[in-house]
């Protein structure tokens, strides 16, 4: 049962689609300005977290990207730098006054921004994101932190871990140590689901199962990541079911966990 923090009413409602199995998703940005640098992927990322729950659910997804105030150029940008973070396309981009989805229909959800205006009149389920800011040498957005990755060696894939570490609807203040922290984690779990991978498969415990997906159906990230703690440090849970935990969190998560596999020393 997927459920979201219904921005009208402040408490947790499902998500029922109004085709059977296909799911319309609109995310909206400020109508005049546009949405720019890190709080723009955090949009953009909460609506692919999002498509990826609700599709291992068996729910086909169409997403649209409502931005006012972008030209060509900057829409372009945008897509490069969410591509960078793993975020999927958006089905379309539209203006802000356009309404209609690419399927036809109302839409289902409508991923908004803090900054965005809203006409409370339409139908559908309200997910609100809020601001998101990035601090420290190098990092006064995301296209500077994705070039700083870069030439690092790093990964700008801790960006996303790093916003997924927050509540979505809470403001998310990346600072130098919170990227530092991410990509930490992020190699560390690379290495650790490299090593799992060599012990035989075991099925994840069942009540390891029944709280990851509540968290997901949640989309609370916050929770899922701190499961992945507890389960990576719990020595009762076997190599194998480590594994098995890590990549199905990750189909949501999207951090690539499995990149390692098969590249340890020898």
């Amino acid at each position: 049962m997927l459920r979201v923090l219904d921005g009208r009413t402040g408490s947790y409602a499902e998500i029922r689609p109004g085709r059977p199995g296909l799911l319309r998703v609109r995310a909206h940005g400020p109508q005049a300005t546009g949405l720019s640098g890190v709080s723009a992927l955090r949009l953009l990322l909460a609506a692919d977290l999002l498509a990826r729950t609700a599709e291992l659910s068996g729910l086909q997804v169409l997403t649209v990207l409502a931005l006012g105030g972008k030209s060509p150029g900057q829409t372009a940008a945008l897509d490069r730098d969410a591509d960078a973070l793993g975020i999927h396309p958006p089905a379309a981009h539209v203006g802000p006054d356009e309404a209609r989805a690419p399927a036809d229909g109302p839409f289902d959800v409508h991923v908004i921004s803090e900054a965005a205006t809203f006409d409370d009149g339409q139908g559908g389920l309200v997910m609100r994101v809020g601001a998101a800011r990035m601090r420290g040498p190098d990092t006064a957005n995301a296209a500077a932190a994705e070039e700083s990755a870069a030439e690092h060696g790093q990964d700008p894939l801790a960006v996303r871990l790093a916003l997924m570490s927050f509540p979505f609807n809470q403001f998310a203040d990346l600072t130098a140590d919170v990227l530092a922290g991410a990509r930490e984690t992020l190699g560390r779990w690379r290495h650790r689901v490299a090593e799992w991978a060599e012990s035989p498969s075991k099925p994840i415990p069942p009540h390891i199962a029944e709280m990851t997906r509540a968290a997901f159906d949640h989309l609370d990230t916050v929770s899922v990541l701190a499961q992945l703690r507890g389960v990576a440090a719990e020595a009762s849970v076997p190599p194998g079911a480590k594994f098995e935990t890590f990549v199905y969190a990750d189909r949501i998560l999207g951090l690539e966990l499995a990149r390692e596999i098969g590249h340890l020393p020898g």
